[in-house]
């Protein structure tokens, strides 16, 4: 019946758009009365399957409702509500959620939880705060790229209604302060801020609260290359190891006080004991998708316990998962819902008991380990487009310290942080314990190809992949498991459509308000700007461009080409260069740049597999300062069907002053539109010249420029080219065959195959 379920919600994300919520919820209704009025199997099966498939559509309908109005897209208003989770502090900056206060019938009152940033603003709201602010909202969207990174999902999955940032208006105060697990959670970890040191306590926070707000993106990149992310936050194992705290605390009370168990049977209230303490832990997390999964667990276990039933492993998962899903079915979205029930799922079905002794216990261990480390490998390459190729090894260090060493004294420390001096001695040594370990998994994520990534794959690959690992670590008397490895295979080694000799593809990829390009040849690739840098350190060269190229399977990068130094063009080149330091980079401004390049100006042509390169000459201009946009390296890409000119922000002036005759070609030409569309670019001598047949403007959805701008989309469109903006279309992708034009061959945003998809 749970497979049953999970398959009636997941097949349900496919949609590309949904029905009413009134026939779904119809549909539910339905399907309760037949599952209640018939005995037979098959009757009972279909009506679960319609019963969760009608209910994941009545949640997606309202979630999907309750977004903010497109039409009021860039207004102010005044919303009154609570802030919840953790707010981010970045600089000056402060990112967090708020929950507002419902006002039904009120079109501009936001009906769904807010992600706000408050610019240039000393303090943070605390966590319960109820606040009254000006925002201005949009609905969420977000970029949308090769790769498996989709905001949108993640804004339904978090019931994320409209997202924006708020505005200064002598209205903006604080109304009240409240109590709440989200304050606990902030509290305790100024705590440990103060017990042992802000850095030496950034892990210990989110073993504790699960407050990763500590962790930077190198700490990041170290567990994700070496496979350890799930311990770097509260997982479903450490919410056990409270448990079994929860059951000793027990089992000590008994052997102080042994007149209790003629009231409760000691079994009873270790286990209620173990619940409990499961439970604050749990909550203190945040309630995460493996906290909740291994909390029903337990629970289940300890109600069985309680009224002398039986159990079984499967059947306690089973039904966690059908109580997970009949409370929010759109948890499916959730990399950590399937990541977490399978990881338990495996174990139980793969992991047989182990002989008594030592020996027993080491082989289990390695056996356990190497299960979660290539079962899990299939839906780690699909949710993340990666995984670790030394996981196994770091996992078989790391997990039992964290979980039995630095998790028992984390919350020990906790515990007893009413003593500072006391739990300082406590939290000490798990500090001691996880900073040993980050050294030891610092050198192994720097380790030659300590992490993989494969190109986009598909379901039925993934799920063939899957069922391959299943197969290879099946218990024995299972014939040939050595066969799953075959599985494996067809994910592990996907085939390449690999463009011919003299051909060529490019993807504009979706970066916001910026650029950055990719072009891929036989067996060569150049990237043609890398995005801008976000606020918080973040930039898309990391979050975009580093993804979509092994999303692509186009690595590694040959060439690196930074137009200009603006940081919407360069802003994630430092991330390109430092995953991929052989790109030889150039760039029209190579002073402005954090790392070493060569000036593009100068650099003679070059050819890739039948594909020739050549950067157009930009005149100075006379008299006076050439502005730093008409640096800008303007690359020609030439194959035997088609042109690729990629222009970065030149405008009118460096376009008058380029040369007709370096411009023109009889080939069909594709273009970027110079500074996203700007109208003080695209002059008109310099498009006859160019004759683009397909014009692509990199431009942010609603940015504040107003770029491209109407009158260059029409004047591009007058020369006979077909426009194409970024933000309409997310990534787009251009094939230059041999012998045919160039063509779109694919929008990312359009048509829309999700019903989330703005």
């Amino acid at each position: 019946m749970a497979v049953v379920a999970l398959v009636a919600c997941t097949a349900m994300q496919g949609l590309a758009a949904l029905p009413s919520w009134e026939g779904s919820l119809l549909a539910c209704v339905l399907a309760v009365v037949a599952l209640l009025s018939t005995r037979r199997v098959a009757v009972r099966l279909g009506a679960v399957a319609v019963l969760f498939a009608a209910w994941t559509l009545v949640h997606a309908a309202f979630a999907m409702q309750a977004r903010w109005p497109a039409s009021l897209d860039g207004e102010d208003v005044t919303v009154t509500g609570r802030v919840i989770g953790l707010p981010r502090q970045s600089g000056a900056d402060v990112s967090f959620v708020m929950a507002p206060e419902s006002k039904r019938g009120d079109a501009h009152a936001p009906q769904g939880r807010l992600r706000l940033t408050w610019y240039r603003h000393a303090a943070a709201p605390a966590p319960c705060e109820r606040w009254q602010l000006t925002v201005r909202l949009r609905r969420p969207r977000a970029v949308l790229n090769p790769g498996p990174a989709d905001g949108e999902r993640t804004s339904l999955l978090r019931r994320v209604a409209a997202t924006g940032y708020v505005r200064a208006a002598p209205g903006n105060r604080r109304l009240s302060v409240g109590i709440c697990a989200d304050g606990w959670r902030a509290r305790i970890a100024k705590a440990l801020d103060a017990a042992v040191g802000e850095r030496r306590a950034r892990i210990l926070k989110a073993l504790a609260v699960g407050d990763t707000r500590g962790l930077d993106a190198a700490d990041w990149d170290t567990a994700r290359a070496t496979g350890v992310s799930h311990l770097m936050a509260i997982s479903g194992f450490h919410v056990g190891v409270a448990g079994g705290g929860g059951v000793l605390l027990g089992r000590l009370l008994y052997v102080s006080f042994p007149g209790l168990a003629l009231r409760l049977p000691r079994q009873i209230a270790q286990a209620l004991a173990g619940l409990a303490v499961a439970g604050v832990y749990a909550v203190l997390a945040g309630l995460g998708l493996p906290t909740v999964r291994s909390l029903l667990m337990i629970a289940v276990v300890v109600l069985a316990a309680c009224f002398r039933r039986r159990t079984n492993g499967a059947s306690v998962l089973a039904l966690a998962s059908l109580v997970v899903l009949g409370f929010d079915p759109l948890s499916v979205l959730s990399a950590g819902f399937w990541l977490s029930f399978a990881g338990v799922g495996f174990l139980m079905l793969c992991v047989a008991p182990a002989p008594e002794g030592w020996r027993g216990w080491l082989s289990g261990l390695l056996r356990a380990q190497a299960v979660m480390s290539v079962a899990l490998l299939p839906l780690c390459l699909w949710f993340f487009g990666s995984a670790s190729l030394v996981g196994f090894a770091a996992n078989l260090v790391a997990a039992p310290l964290v979980s039995f060493v630095a998790v028992p004294l984390t919350l020990i420390g906790c515990a007893l942080l009413g003593a500072p001096t006391v739990a300082s001695l406590v939290l000490t040594p798990g500090c001691w314990v996880m900073s040993l370990l980050w050294h030891l998994l610092e050198a192994m994520a720097r380790m030659p190809m300590a992490a993989v990534g494969v190109a986009e794959g598909i379901v039925a690959t993934t799920v063939l992949a899957t069922a391959g690992a299943a197969w290879l670590f099946a218990p024995r008397g299972v014939p040939l498991r050595g066969c799953g490895a075959l599985l494996l295979l067809p994910m592990l080694l996907p085939l390449r459509d690999s463009p011919q000799h003299g051909a060529f593809r490019m993807w504009a990829l979706d970066v916001g308000q910026g650029l950055a390009v990719l072009v891929r040849t036989r067996s060569h690739t150049l990237v043609y700007d890398a995005g801008p840098a976000y606020a918080g350190g973040r930039d898309a060269g990391a979050g975009v461009v580093l993804p979509a190229i092994s999303a692509l399977g186009i690595g590694p990068v040959d060439r690196l080409v930074v137009s200009h130094g603006d940081s919407d063009h360069a802003g994630g080149a430092a991330s390109v260069v430092s995953r991929y330091p052989a790109a030889a980079p150039l760039s029209g401004e190579p002073g402005r740049l954090g790392f070493p390049s060569l000036p593009c100006t100068g650099q003679a042509p070059w050819s890739w597999d039948g594909v020739f390169f050549r950067f157009i000459e930009v005149p100075e201009a006379r008299g006076r300062k050439t502005a730093s946009n008409d640096r800008s390296c303007v690359l020609a890409v030439v194959g035997t069907g088609g042109r690729l000119v990629l222009t970065g922000d030149i405008g009118q002036g460096a376009e008058r002053r380029m040369a007709a005759a370096d411009l023109a070609s009889p080939l069909p030409t594709v273009t970027t539109m110079a500074h996203h569309g700007s109208r003080y670019s695209s002059e008109v001598r310099w498009l006859a010249a160019v004759r683009p047949a397909i014009s692509i403007a990199s431009a942010g959805w609603r940015n504040r420029f107003g770029h491209p701008h109407p009158s260059i989309v029409d004047r591009h469109a007058a020369m006979g080219a077909e426009v194409y903006v970024t933000a309409r279309s997310g990534a787009i992708r251009v094939d230059f065959p041999v012998a045919a034009p160039p063509v779109v061959a694919r929008e990312w945003r359009r048509p829309a195959t999700r019903y989330w998809r703005e």
